[in-house]
């Protein structure tokens, strides 16, 4: 089978399909936790605004959710990868952060964390530190008054009005005290969001890891685990070598995470990654070979899995939502590729003919007939 692509200078190329897809493992069991970042459906049909109104697919949404379960993994609810403050907006979040939880309590094993910010407060609006505790504090009673658990996401407002580790220290303090369950933290770098740019009050990564490490003693009994996404294996490493014992790594690096993962045999991180959305079949068929001590077959299929992820993620990195609805599209997962906000606009054709290659090179194309299809329909409108 093969395809014209466009290359470049303007001109197509043949691409011939060499991978075969990889069979997820039926009712594996994993030796680590792992959290996939779940994105939402739009719903094309019903959007006359998607920039300003979005439209969900509810249905749609939540099939792809018992497709994660289904294949062993926790799901990281209304995180950025379901485009949180990029077009989907906290009254939505609340219907899906509603719907996911009840949804979950029907699915023997299911779990799932919800993504807990202030994004409904915009960082302009924000004047004083008790605005964000405010901001925060109504989002963690949603999701603890809905019998969830509160993943603590980095906050734009927090960033606009703090003036130091102090200040972060003082939001931070306020909402793992009171909150009802373990927290999840993330620490989301800048590449992702450069509103966050000097996050926890410091650019200097040695200072800004020593406040995290301290709020975290500090609340140790309040925090299941931590999420980086720097991008960076060694500023991860550095973090998983001072967390307490009963702290969790979870890994939020779309770059290196096969390594993280399977640890330097001293330690290892768990995961909650948006790519796992993407590689959900390859990753699920990984991890049960490393549960089983297989680490040359765990390698073997996560490695073809990088090169797709880094391509989905390269800069500018915030627009990587956009290659994670197109993999679930040319898989099946929906009929259409169109996103909250119209963001499948954000790459352009030879981005999206770059990730089709190599998500055929890892095994993750599951009909390779479909895909092809949905291929040249899209290559069609772009001219190819």
């Amino acid at each position: 089978m093969d395809i014209a692509l466009p290359g470049e200078g303007g001109r197509s190329t043949r691409y011939t399909l060499v991978g075969q897809p990889v069979q997820p493992v039926t009712g594996a069991r994993f030796s680590r936790i792992a959290y996939a970042a779940a994105h939402v459906v739009a719903d094309p049909l019903e959007m006359t605004d998607p920039w300003s109104r979005p439209v969900v697919d509810w249905d749609r949404t939540m099939a792809f959710r018992h497709h994660l379960w289904r294949l062993g993994f926790r799901i990281a609810e209304a995180m950025d990868t379901s485009q949180r403050g990029m077009g989907f907006d906290w009254a939505n979040a609340k219907e899906l952060i509603r719907r996911s939880i009840a949804e979950s309590r029907a699915v023997d094993g299911a779990d799932l964390a919800s993504g807990a910010g202030t994004d409904h407060l915009a960082p302009a609006a924000a004047r004083t530190l008790h605005d964000v505790i405010g901001a925060y504090e109504e989002q963690f009673a949603f999701i603890e008054g809905q019998g969830g658990k509160a993943i603590m996401m980095a906050s734009r407002a927090l960033a606009a009005v703090a003036r130091g580790p102090d200040d972060y220290a003082a939001v931070y303090d306020r909402i793992l005290s009171q909150a009802s369950g373990k927290v999840i933290l993330h620490w989301l770098g800048d590449m992702f969001d450069p509103a966050l740019k000097g996050y926890w009050g410091s650019g200097v990564f040695e200072t800004a890891l020593d406040t995290v490490v301290a709020i975290i003693e500090r609340h140790a009994s309040k925090v299941e685990g931590i999420k980086i996404s720097l991008l960076d294996a060694g500023k991860e490493v550095a973090l998983r070598n001072r967390l307490p014992n009963s702290v969790v790594m979870f890994t939020g690096d779309d770059f290196n995470y096969p390594e993280l993962i399977a640890g330097d045999g001293n330690r290892h991180s768990h995961a909650l990654l948006g790519i796992f959305d993407a590689i959900a079949p390859v990753a699920n068929a990984a991890l049960a070979r490393l549960a089983a001590g297989d680490r040359v077959g765990y390698n073997a299929l996560m490695a073809p899995t990088v090169p797709l992820s880094r391509k989905i993620f390269e800069a500018p990195t915030e627009y990587y939502k956009a290659g994670i609805v197109f993999m679930a599209w040319l898989n099946g997962h929906q009929h259409h590729f169109a996103m909250v906000g119209g963001m499948q606009s954000a790459r352009g054709i030879r981005h999206y003919a770059e990730i089709f290659q190599l998500a055929d090179q890892a095994g993750l194309l599951a009909d390779p007939d479909v895909a092809i299809s949905r291929m040249r329909s899209l290559c069609a409108v772009a001219g190819v």
